[in-house]
């Protein structure tokens, strides 16, 4: 088994628990594990690479990572998200929906967003993909192609069909309802649960199962205490989105007569430490401090983990409140990209400043929040082997190029990393101890082509809102560009040109 050796100006490297910084130090593994970090390593080294100025540290963790073409960013500025197909339309259901993209389709969206996160940092991924444009949800079938394309490019995925039992609608007089089909959420759970039977632990263990309950407002109590006993049994994470909108908050109150963690909570879903983006809107739909505090204090008796997604969530104007009380409260954070792009270094800095923002304060650190990439991230999914730099460790790395002029001066490796950088100044990222980008090139990708292909793709998508949408607007009324378009001819005609 060969033996190569890393030095670098700094070694963000680990002792298990916390991280710390190595100047001028070097960390070596053998095969997939890291067998040293420290200085002087007297061992034989079949390769020795020294990349200089730079960060050497561990493979961020992604725990609700962008695995498709982004949907999210069409919202940013067309609103209300209800009347601009965000929530289906009565009369699209009743029409029968239908999948927008052919499984080759699919196929390509999920290798670009696998590249995509291997280019920005991220080792270890758990998908989050939109079913807004879907017949009703994941399939078995299009999650064992992505494992198979995930261990073609060396990523390391947890992978699983999302499902659902409802979801709601919004009908022709704008009232907002819900569409239910219970049997067919409770099919895909089972297909979920014989997806995680079949495939977890498969490709050398790049491939990993969790069960991905779509959205708590979606789902019947029949299909929450289900997946709860099933992820108990098999052993593997739960991920819900709960807590992260204001319509959910209203539906959940209207269905249970209470907030989405109290659901939880009274369901015995939180006994089972799941994973919960985004953590925003607690206490129901008339919070109180005593409300928060109460469910903040079963967050931490359960184990559960926060999936904080800060660039989503400033996006759409909300801010998690926040990661400092939750760190204080003794709640697991991780970190999610949730759109595009999938930086995890723009969330660290993103949510640094709405941090301080919120609290007023610098309570929260660079530090902080390069823990919960890494470090928080792979406690979540009980792997001590993962987010880190430390022996025993799976040899998960990533290099980060501090000589790139618009990096500025060096002052502390991890604070310039998030103020300065982004993850296009990650240069190299190692898997299992197998280099899958090397000078920001994958192998086999022609980056270029692929750029190309996707942006065909993302207008064909953007071109089939209309049958979702409230009262089927056209495209140009869902998506108005910032400015008026001027295309040639039209501005000769308009007198725009001298």
């Amino acid at each position: 088994m060969p033996t190569t050796g890393i030095r670098a100006r700094w070694i963000i490297a680990s002792d298990g628990a916390t991280h710390h910084i190595l100047e001028d130090g070097e960390v070596v593994y053998t095969d997939s594990r890291i067998v040293f970090t420290g200085h002087g390593y007297s061992g034989p080294v079949d390769e020795e690479i020294n990349v200089g100025n730079a960060d050497v540290g561990p493979g961020f963790v992604d725990l609700d990572a962008l695995f498709d073409l982004d949907s999210t960013v069409l919202g940013v500025d067309n609103h209300p998200g209800w009347a601009k197909a965000r929530v289906w339309a009565s009369t699209y259901v009743e029409r029968g929906p239908r999948d927008v993209y052919s499984a080759v389709e699919e196929d390509f969206g999920h290798e670009y967003a696998m590249v995509q996160l291997l280019l920005n940092g991220v080792t270890t991924a758990l998908p989050i993909r939109s079913i807004l444009y879907r017949e009703w949800a994941e399939t078995y079938e299009e999650n064992a192609r992505a494992a198979d394309i995930a261990a073609r490019l060396g990523i390391r995925m947890y992978l699983g069909p999302s499902y659902r039992t409802g979801l709601p609608v919004v009908y022709p007089d704008g009232r907002i309802g819900m569409h239910w089909d219970e049997e067919r959420g409770l099919q895909g759970l089972d297909d979920a649960i014989r997806f995680v039977r079949d495939f977890d632990g498969a490709h050398d263990g790049l491939v990993r199962g969790f069960l991905q309950p779509d959205r708590i407002e979606g789902c019947t109590d029949a299909l929450l205490t289900r997946t709860a006993d099933a992820a108990r049994q098999l052993s593997v994470p739960l991920r819900l989105h709960c807590c992260q909108g204001e319509l959910e908050v209203r539906i959940v109150e209207d269905r249970w007569g209470k907030s989405s963690l109290a659901v939880l909570h009274d369901l015995g879903v939180l006994d089972t430490a799941p994973l919960l983006p985004h953590g925003i809107f607690l206490g129901g739909s008339a919070p109180t401090l005593e409300l928060v505090e109460r469910e903040l204090a079963w967050l931490a008796e359960s184990g559960s983990t926060i999936v904080h997604c800060p660039l989503v969530s400033a996006r759409g104007g909300n801010v998690m409140d926040s990661f400092t009380r939750f760190r204080e409260h003794g709640i697991g954070i991780g970190l999610g990209t949730d759109t595009f792009p999938p930086d995890i270094i723009h969330n660290m800095h993103t949510g640094l400043m709405a941090t301080r923002i919120r609290t007023g304060s610098p309570s929260v650190t660079a530090a902080d929040y390069y823990t919960a990439a890494t470090i928080g991230g792979a406690d979540a999914l009980g792997r001590s082997d993962l987010g880190r730099l430390t022996p025993g460790a799976l040899a998960d790395i990533t290099i980060f190029d501090l000589d790139a002029f618009h990096i500025g001066q060096c002052f502390d490796p991890i604070q310039t990393m998030v103020l300065n950088g982004s993850g296009r100044d990650i240069h190299t990222v190692i898997v299992n101890g197998s280099v899958v980008v090397r000078d920001r090139q994958l192998p086999g990708v022609d980056l270029a082509a692929m750029h190309e292909r996707a942006q065909r793709q993302f207008e064909s998508l953007m071109a089939s809102y209309p049958e979702r949408a409230h009262l089927h607007p056209p495209v140009e009324s869902i998506f108005e560009s910032s400015f008026p378009i001027v295309r040639e001819g039209v501005a000769e005609r308009l007198g725009m040109t001298t």
